[in-house]
C-alpha cells in the first residue's frame, strides 16, 4: 500500500508586533484588493440576471414588440394593394408594439433600485460599497446596457420581419434603419434610465411606476381634452413633447407638425435624464440608507 501524502494547508496567520508597539498585530493571508468600479458592476450584473423581474419584464416587452409589429404589418399587407403601399415606409409598424413595451422598461428601471429599498437589501449594498456614487452608477450603466440591447435585438427583428411581409412598400433609407433601430433603442433605454433614477429618489416600486407611467401617459391624455382656444398653445407642447410623439419623430410619424424632429427627442431625454441623475445623486450622498 502506498503511504499517503499530507494534504496541503494554507498559510496560517500571523502575529508579529508593529514596529514600536509591544503588541502583536493580525496579518490576514487572504490579499486585500481595492475595490473599484468594475466589482461594483459585476455585482449589480448577477443581481439583474438572477431576479425574476427581469426575466418576466424582458420577456413581455420582447413578446409586446415582435408580436404586435408583426401583426400590424401583417395586417396591413393583407388589406392594402400594392399600389396603395408603393410610397409606405414599412419600419413605422413596429411603433405600436414599442409603445406598450416602454412600460415594461419603466417597469424594470423602477424595481433596479426602489426593491432594494423595500426588502432592505439596500442595507447589504451599501455595506459592501460604501460610495453611494458607485452604487447608482453601475446599477445605471448595466441597466441601459440591458435595456439597450433587448430593445435593438427587438426592433431589429421586426424592423426586418416588417420589411419582408409588407410587399410592395419602398425601400427604408439607411438613415431611417438608423433611426427606427439604434436610435430608439437608445431613447428606450435612457427612458427606462430616468425611470431607474425615480426609483432611486422615490424609495417606493409602486409610487415611482406610478409616477413613471403617468409622466408617459398623461401629457397626451391631457391635451385631447383640452378644446379651450386659449389653451391651444398648451395643447401643442403636451402633443409635441409627450413621449408617445417623440417616439413617433424617429419614425418619421409626428403628431404634429411642429416640435422636435430628427434626433432631438433624444437630447431631450438624455438632457432630462442628466438633470434628473445629479439630483438623486445629490440625494443618495444626503438621506440616510
Amino acid at each position: 500500500m502506498s503511504t499517503p501524502r499530507p494534504m496541503p494547508q494554507s498559510a496560517a496567520p500571523t502575529w508579529q508586533a508593529a514596529p514600536g508597539s509591544p503588541y502583536p498585530v493580525y496579518h490576514s493571508p487572504i490579499p486585500v484588493v481595492r475595490t473599484h468600479l468594475g466589482h461594483a458592476l459585476a455585482s449589480e450584473w448577477t443581481k439583474i440576471r438572477s431576479v425574476r423581474s427581469t426575466v418576466w419584464t424582458l420577456g413581455v416587452f420582447v413578446v409586446l414588440v415582435i408580436g404586435i409589429g408583426l401583426s400590424v404589418a401583417a395586417l396591413i399587407a393583407g388589406n392594402a394593394s400594392p399600389e396603395n403601399l408603393s410610397e409606405e415606409n414599412p419600419l413605422p409598424f413596429g411603433f405600436f408594439g414599442l409603445l406598450l413595451g416602454t412600460i415594461c422598461v419603466i417597469t424594470l428601471g423602477v424595481l433596479t433600485t426602489a426593491s432594494e429599498y423595500g426588502t432592505g437589501m439596500i442595507r447589504t449594498t451599501m455595506t459592501a460599497c460604501p460610495s453611494r456614487s458607485r452604487v447608482l452608477a453601475a446599477k445605471s450603466i448595466v441597466f441601459f446596457a440591458v435595456a439597450f440591447t433587448v430593445t435593438l435585438v427587438s426592433t431589429v427583428l421586426v424592423a426586418l420581419a416588417d420589411v419582408a411581409i409588407v410587399d410592395g412598400a419602398r425601400e427604408p433609407s439607411a438613415e431611417e434603419w438608423l433611426k427606427a433601430t439604434v436610435g430608439i433603442s437608445l431613447y428606450i433605454a435612457l427612458l427606462g434610465l430616468l425611470s431607474l433614477i425615480v426609483g432611486s429618489v422615490i424609495r417606493h416600486s409602486a409610487g415611482a411606476i406610478t409616477i413613471m407611467i403617468g409622466l408617459v401617459l398623461a401629457p397626451l391624455v391631457i391635451a385631447l381634452f383640452m378644446f379651450a382656444e386659449s389653451l391651444r398653445t398648451l395643447q401643442e407642447a403636451l402633443f409635441e413633447y409627450s413621449v408617445p410623439n417623440q417616439l413617433s419623430v424617429f419614425y418619421a410619424q409626428s403628431l404634429s407638425t411642429s416640435g422636435p424632429s430628427g434626433w432631438d427627442p433624444l437630447w431631450i431625454m438624455l438632457g432630462v435624464t442628466a438633470v434628473a441623475y445629479g439630483g438623486a445623486l445629490a440625494l443618495l450622498e444626503k438621506r440616510d440608507v
